[in-house]
């Protein structure tokens, strides 16, 4: 009985936290569709009109998806030989944003927005299209982010200056009367010039304030360049491999979850998890 058990726990596994076999991609298929669908429900609810004509059915058809939600998050707990290493990971936690808002509804009104947390779990889009292959690409950019962050930090730094001596001098040229009726005013009104959004709520009216205001929009442009520019720059640094003679080996990762610790990421052919030791199925 208790091998059954624990077969049968096995195979429920592999079908809900593994992407390599035919049933773990149909459940991951299966259940991105009924996420897509419950993202699409509650974007339908916000609209008054629609929800006036159709709020019973979107009501209905929301308490489904949070029961099958409801269903998923239990299984994947009873699965595992650790539930609380589930419940506070960060999937854990998600699951559980996105499947409570409904039931708190039954008590307290006016939370739907809480609702919109089921978007994160589109984050297993990586899982079912099966993206461990570009996680190479993907750490080469976050080491050329991290590698860059005291560059960008002084380069946002300077930023910060200039459009804080640019701000004083627009309030001193354009003055109340404009609408640069003190310096952070006149701040803001130079950072969403800079980044070239220009929400129109402040412009400026003299001839000088308006040629300033032409330098800060040409300056803008450059400015947006700069920290593309540094990233590259290390992302570049990153692809280069030390040496053409031993180019360093390609590893091939799977889907596989570890069903003692959840840990993933493990080379194809593995018998054990990397992190801590317990056979792999």
């Amino acid at each position: 009985m208790s091998k059954t058990k624990k077969n049968w726990k096995k195979q429920l596994h592999e079908i809900i936290y593994e992407a390599d076999t035919p049933a773990g991609k149909l459940f991951d298929v299966v259940l991105l569709i009924v996420i897509l669908a419950s993202i699409l429900l509650v974007m339908l609810e916000s609209v008054k009109s629609i929800d006036n004509k159709y709020h019973d059915f979107l009501n209905i058809s929301e308490w489904v998806i949070t029961i099958l939600f409801t269903i998923e998050y239990i299984a994947r707990i009873i699965t595992v030989n650790k539930p609380t290493k589930y419940i506070i990971s960060f999937y854990g936690i998600i699951d559980f944003l996105s499947t409570i808002p409904k039931y708190i509804s039954l008590f307290f009104g006016g939370i739907h927005a809480l609702a919109a947390l089921r978007a994160l779990r589109l984050l297993r889009v990586f899982r079912i299209l099966k993206l461990a292959r570009y996680l190479g690409a993907s750490n080469n950019l976050v080491r050329a982010i991290k590698a860059s962050r005291a560059k960008i930090a002084v380069f946002l730094f300077a930023v910060l200056i200039v459009a804080i001596i640019l701000g004083t001098i627009m309030y001193l040229v354009e003055g109340e009367e404009n609408g640069f009726t003190n310096i952070p005013r006149s701040v803001y009104w130079c950072i969403v010039t800079l980044t070239t959004v220009g929400f129109g709520d402040i412009a400026p009216q003299t001839p000088l304030g308006q040629f300033l205001a032409s330098l800060v929009m040409i300056l803008g442009y450059g400015i947006i360049a700069v920290p593309t520019g540094i990233v590259s720059a290390e992302y570049s640094n990153q692809n280069k491999t030390p040496s053409t003679n031993n180019p360093t080996p390609q590893v091939h990762l799977n889907s596989q979850s570890c069903a003692n610790c959840l840990a993933s990421k493990h080379q194809d052919g593995a018998k054990f998890c990397h992190n801590c030791g317990h056979p792999l199925h």
